[in-house]
């Protein structure tokens, strides 16, 4: 079964380049974004996982932690390491996942569970579907699911931007529109009468149309 926005984020244990985690308990209160790979020593995921620790400052002040999945066995992920470090000018400074028996792929439903075998033989090919972004939020749930294909690097910037927007959305009842970014205006929910939105709203809003409600974005 695929895993879908709002089911909850299955919990697992792992062993990763900074140890054996328990995943909800890795967590903690805390946001998490887990991005995973094919395979390693492939090229596209090479300069994600460099791009994704220049961006790691940017995941801590969002109370968001980052972690990586490939299902190579976690020796693999080391070497790897020294490549992304060396090509990328920073190697991950996050915990990356060792899935060798395709568990954790198998259990976020990016592989089939009848998939046989361990990742030894497999090729990228193979693991095509391996290409996924989950963003959880600090309930376990699952709150963004975005799958690529092999040839396109994600664009990390977009993932931190649909953090802002949960973050935000959580916290009051506005929706963001399109290509909204961090201090632009927001739409009031459609949940929130216009009674209602006058009180949380005294200075009124802009309605191009009555189910278009716009407003400043909400401060903190």
């Amino acid at each position: 079964m695929a895993i879908q926005i709002g089911d909850e984020a299955p919990d697992f244990t792992a062993q990763t380049t900074q140890g054996p985690i328990t995943f909800h308990e890795w967590m903690g209160g805390s946001w998490a974004v887990l991005f995973s790979h094919p395979k390693d020593f492939t090229p596209v995921c090479t300069t994600e996982l460099g791009y994704m620790a220049k961006l790691k400052p940017e995941f801590d002040k969002r109370n968001t932690k980052i972690i990586g999945l490939s299902v190579d066995p976690v020796e693999n992920h080391a070497k790897w390491a020294v490549d992304i470090q060396e090509t990328q000018g920073q190697a991950p400074n996050y915990p990356m996942i060792g899935d060798p028996e395709l568990k954790v792929a198998k259990l976020y439903g990016m592989l089939p569970a009848a998939t046989p075998g361990t990742s030894e033989g497999r090729t990228p090919a193979d693991n095509q579907t391996v290409r996924n972004v989950f963003v959880i939020g600090p309930d376990k749930k699952v709150k963004l699911v975005i799958v690529y294909p092999m040839t396109t690097g994600r664009n990390f910037d977009e993932v931190l931007r649909v953090i802002d927007s949960l973050q935000l959305t959580a916290k009051h009842k506005v929706s963001t529109p399109v290509n909204w970014k961090q201090g632009e205006d927001v739409i009031i929910a459609g949940s929130v009468s216009d009674d209602d939105a006058k009180k949380i709203y005294p200075q009124g809003w802009k309605a191009p149309r009555p189910y278009l409600r716009i407003v400043a974005q909400p401060k903190a």
